[in-house]
């Protein structure tokens, strides 16, 4: 893993995110707002239909860095920008697609710096998703 190198993708996924996912985020993390699972409120403040939490989102982009990397230890910073919101229909879900790639190295530190590409319905759905990995 210390040999890799600037522009090496490191993962690719394709998540199938489902109504039910979003039931049981929203279990866990507490943020149990309408808008990620009830179809009639999310129309009624504006949003095209339910939307997944953007936390989630963010989670499973670096979940992609993880799996790579075999030790969620060696994140050492990661950072995104939430540009649009993944809308998951009923019946069905939404896919996002995930990309990884070495946007930087440090042989120096022992790091290397992990750009993300998330995308759903061919649209980006994280801006400047970044992150700081130990090697």
């Amino acid at each position: 893993m210390a040999d890799v190198e600037v522009g090496e993708v490191v993962g690719i996924r394709a998540i199938e995110v489902t109504r039910g996912d979003l039931v049981h985020y929203a279990g866990a993390s507490g943020d149990r707002n309408p808008i990620h699972w009830n179809e009639r409120f999310a129309r009624e403040v504006g949003l095209p239909g339910v939307i997944a939490h953007g936390m989630f989102t963010m989670a499973l982009a670096v979940n992609v860095v993880v799996d790579w990397l075999g030790d969620p230890g060696r994140v050492l910073e990661y950072g995104v920008r939430f540009t649009r919101p993944v809308q998951v229909p009923d019946p069905g879900g939404a896919t996002v697609t995930i990309t990884a790639t070495v946007g930087a190295v440090d042989p120096d530190a022992g790091t290397a710096r992990v750009d993300l590409v998330a995308e759903a319905a061919g649209v980006k759905v994280l801006g400047r998703a970044q992150a700081v990995v130990r090697l």
